[in-house]
C-alpha cells in the first residue's frame, strides 16, 4: 500500500506501474532489501508481476536482483559470490579466525560446520583432533575431513554448485533431528542490530535450522562483513553466543555486540 496526496491509502492493485515500482524502490532504499513473497502479499500483486518490477529496477541500476528478492544497489554485499571467488579474500584473517575457532573445540565434541571459506579453514584446523563428530552441509568440507577418523555426516539435500552446499527440505529435516555442541556459522553480512544474513533464501533456511540445533552458536566472519546487509536473514543477534572476527572490527561494532551479551573474540 501507499499513501495518496489526499491522505487515503491506495492498495497495490490500484497503483500505476511507475507508482508501484517507486514504492518498491523506496522500500529497498529504506530497508536494504525486499522479498518477492512479502511484496506480493502486502501489495496484493502476483509474484510474477513483482519479479518483473524488480527486473526492471535492476535493469536501470536501481537495485540488485537476488534469488527471492532484491538488494539495494548501494549494498556492499555481493549477490552470491562463489566459493572460488571468496577463497583468496581476507585469507590471513580467515586463518587466524579458524585457529581461534579450533580453540573452542574439545575432543569428543559434535561440531556443526556451515559452508563457506572460513568454515573450510576451520575444518582444516580440526584435523589435529582425534575424535570428533562433524556434521556439515558442505560437500567440500566433508572431502577435507575424509582422511580423518572423525564421524563425518553430510546433511543431504540439493547441491548449490557455487557454494558446494546442500540445501532444501532434506537438509533441513536432518538438522531438525540432531543436537550439536557447537556450530560455526559463516555469514555474508552481519548487521549488529538486525542479525546475520546470507544472499540465498534456501541457504538461510538451512542455516536457521543449524542455529536451532546448536548448544553454542559461533559466528565466524572477518571485519569486512559487519554493517553489510544481504537478502535473507538467518537469525537475530540474540541467537548468537560468540563472534570470532579479526582485529580490524570497529570499536562501535564490538561494543554493540558486547552490550547484547555476545562474546567477541578478536583473532
Amino acid at each position: 500500500m501507499t499513501d495518496t496526496t489526499d491522505g487515503s491509502t491506495k492498495i497495490g492493485s490500484d497503483m500505476l506501474i511507475d507508482e508501484r515500482r517507486q514504492h518498491i524502490l523506496a522500500k529497498i532504499q529504506r530497508e536494504g532489501r525486499v522479498l518477492i513473497s512479502e511484496l506480493s502479499e502486502t501489495l496484493g500483486i502476483s509474484r510474477i508481476t513483482i519479479r518483473k518490477d524488480l527486473d526492471y529496477l535492476a535493469s536501470k541500476g536501481l537495485a540488485l536482483r537476488s534469488h527471492g528478492g532484491a538488494l539495494s544497489a548501494k549494498s556492499g554485499t555481493l549477490l552470491d559470490p562463489s566459493l572460488v571467488e571468496k577463497e583468496h579474500k581476507q585469507s590471513q584473517e580467515k586463518q587466524r579466525i579458524a585457529r581461534a575457532a579450533a580453540g573452542l573445540v574439545a575432543e569428543g565434541m559434535c561440531v556443526l560446520l556451515d559452508s563457506g571459506t572460513t568454515t573450510t579453514a576451520i575444518a582444516r584446523e580440526l584435523r589435529r583432533f582425534s575424535h570428533l563428530t562433524v556434521i556439515t552441509n558442505a560437500v567440500n568440507i566433508a572431502t577435507e575431513l575424509a582422511g580423518t577418523d572423525f564421524e563425518v555426516i553430510l546433511t543431504g539435500g540439493s547441491l548449490r554448485k557455487n557454494s558446494f552446499s546442500l540445501v532444501g527440505p532434506l537438509a533441513e529435516d536432518v538438522l531438525h533431528s540432531v543436537r550439536v555442541d557447537i556450530l560455526f556459522l559463516g555469514v555474508d553480512g552481519f548487521d549488529t542490530k538486525t542479525g546475520v544474513m546470507t544472499p540465498n533464501l534456501l541457504e538461510s533456511r538451512v542455516n536457521r535450522a543449524m542455529v536451532e540445533a546448536a548448544a553454542r552458536v559461533v559466528a565466524v566472519c572477518d571485519s569486512s562483513k559487519f554493517n553489510r546487509r544481504s537478502l535473507a536473514l538467518i537469525a537475530p543477534p540474540s541467537a548468537i553466543h560468540t563472534v570470532i572476527t579479526d582485529d580490524k572490527i570497529a570499536a562501535e561494532d564490538e561494543q554493540t555486540l558486547a552490550s547484547a551479551g555476545i562474546e567477541v573474540i578478536r583473532a
